[in-house]
């Protein structure tokens, strides 16, 4: 709980009261969206919708996610370390005592709509297995402008015959579902959880979008790194110096092969800007551009959202989130439809990644990608924003959150500060937010936990270890105080407190995994491949 003197807490509490005792929810989860990708992050991509909420609500500078797309997406529908629950690694079946949000938040009232992507495999209907009162499920995306399989309440629906593309398509739904409850449950407050599949790969944007970037990201990696980094030390979002691109990194997907796919303008490799060839650096502007594209548009779609709140007077009392998976992905890979050379970039028939040139730009200025759990992996915008429960306006919490806080906050905002667990269910490992959202100041925890691919992290205070799989497993020690850009590595100076963190370490994985109970016996083979393939 945040120390706050007591007059100021029972001044936030007569605040809370003040607003609706049942506030809605709203969740806009982006795929493969970088820290710095947004504008009010420190970005030059034009995030109108996003930014005005930032501007009326609150920024976190030290918010995290788990590195991947369906451990955050996990850990986000239930609360719980995606180690705790079967997801990371994926046992294709909840423990028992697993409950997600929405089906803890209909006993209090609420109903639940879930539009775009899930892949909470341990939970794959998202209404008879997820909770949601009603849903749209994008099911397979490796194409933007056409899904492979989508889904209405868990039943399959046939291929859209006209226009289609996925943030369209994901809002429209969002938008419907709004609509229904405003006009048949209007009394009743509502959870709306928005899963865009932007910005993940494939890169493909309509190209009204891409032209506004046409010519934006030809000045090269960089400098456009650089800027970011200026803008987000004027902004106050980070005190660290900007962490230097690592060209050796190649992501743990993909192959060697895909370039012959992809042709001489793709690279597997963040190598210097000079040192790619005229043709190189084309290709890759043009693939921020298309990158840019997507986030555009889905901040666009955001708007057409925030502005069906405000049709149906629920924009003053509904809690707005925004926050990102994972970090921007290194991937570089071809797969879904494949990809056509002399279709134009970003256009259905493509297929391109943003890659780690691009991804080491959206994640600036942290080091490494999605998978791994240095600060570029787990680091994410996160947004909040409530007319009628946050009085802040355009403030920044430098408070440490993480997705597991997701499920307390929401709760107690609900009326359920102390939810009764399940027998046999761990407590939550998070802490509400909720304090945060009246003053900044520190959120006590202990520590908190990552575990991905081989990769693993903790952070106790301002300490953290970390360690990737493709370094030998190697421990390193930052303080992130003054070195969120983990730039020096600080295990010969401090063994001591390096040990010890290592040992929690291993002590909670153990933990976690067996709270998880049993692996279920595999029902074929090539299970395992399915579920990454959503991915």
């Amino acid at each position: 709980m945040l120390r706050l003197p007591v007059f100021l807490f029972l001044f936030y509490c007569a605040t809370l009261h003040a607003a609706s005792a049942k506030p809605n929810f709203v969740i806009f989860l982006a795929d493969d969206l970088g820290y710095s990708d947004l504008g009010c992050y420190g970005g030059e991509i034009a995030t109108p919708n996003l930014d005005k909420l930032a501007a009326g609500g609150l920024r976190f500078t030290q918010f995290y996610n788990t590195a991947r797309c369906w451990p955050t997406r996990s850990v986000l529908m239930t609360g719980h370390y995606a180690q705790q629950i079967g997801m990371d690694p994926q046992y294709g079946k909840f423990p028992a005592w697993v409950r997600t949000l929405p089906q803890r938040l209909a006993p209090l009232g609420y109903r639940s709509y879930h539009s775009g992507k899930w892949h909470v495999t341990n939970a794959p209907r998202v209404v008879a297995d997820g909770g949601f009162t009603r849903s749209y499920y994008v099911q397979q995306q490796d194409n933007h402008f056409h899904p492979k399989k989508h889904m209405l309440d868990d039943a399959p629906l046939p291929e859209p015959e006209g226009e289609w593309y996925s943030s369209i398509a994901i809002a429209d739904h969002a938008i419907d579902f709004l609509k229904e409850h405003a006009q048949q449950h209007a009394s009743t407050p509502f959870f709306s959880y928005i899963a865009f599949t932007a910005p993940h790969f494939p890169i493909q944007a309509l190209p009204a979008d891409i032209a506004k970037y046409k010519d934006t990201y030809a000045k090269g990696w960089p400098q456009t790194r650089a800027a970011r980094f200026e803008k987000q030390k004027q902004l106050g979002l980070v005190h660290t110096s900007l962490s230097d691109p690592e060209p050796q990194i190649t992501a743990p997907s993909g192959k060697e092969s895909d370039l012959e796919i992809l042709g001489p303008g793709e690279t597997r490799h963040a190598v210097p800007w000079e040192s790619l060839t005229a043709e190189q650096k084309q290709f890759q502007a043009a693939k921020q551009a298309i990158h840019a594209a997507m986030i555009d548009r889905l901040d666009q779609e955001v708007g057409r959202v925030l502005a069906q709140l405000k049709a149906m007077n629920a924009y003053e009392d509904t809690l707005i989130l925004f926050l990102s998976d994972n970090g921007a992905s290194a991937e570089v890979m071809v797969r879904g439809l494949g990809h056509d050379k002399a279709a134009p970039m970003g256009a259905a028939a493509s297929y391109l990644c943003l890659g780690p040139g691009g991804s080491t730009v959206s994640n600036t200025p942290f080091r490494r990608h999605k998978i791994w759990v240095h600060e570029g992996g787990i680091s994410t915008p996160f947004i909040a924003h409530w007319p009628k429960g946050i009085s802040a306006r355009g403030e920044l919490r430098h408070t440490q959150g993480h997705v597991i806080d997701v499920v307390p906050t929401l709760l107690a905002l609900a009326g359920d500060s102390q939810p009764a667990m399940p027998e046999n269910a761990p407590p939550f490992p998070g802490r509400s937010l909720v304090p945060a959202f009246a003053k900044d100041g520190t959120v006590s925890r202990d520590f908190l936990f990552w575990h991905h691919s081989g990769n693993r992290a903790l952070r106790e205070g301002d300490w953290k270890i970390v360690s990737a799989a493709d370094n030998g497993d190697a421990w390193e020690l930052y303080d992130l105080s003054t070195d969120r850009a983990e730039s020096h590595n600080l295990a010969a100076k401090e063994p001591a407190r390096l040990k010890a963190m290592a040992e929690r370490w291993e002590k909670l994985d153990k933990e976690y995994v067996a709270q998880a109970g049993p692996k279920p016996a595999a029902k074929g083979k090539g299970k395992g491949k399915g579920k990454k393939a959503e991915e």
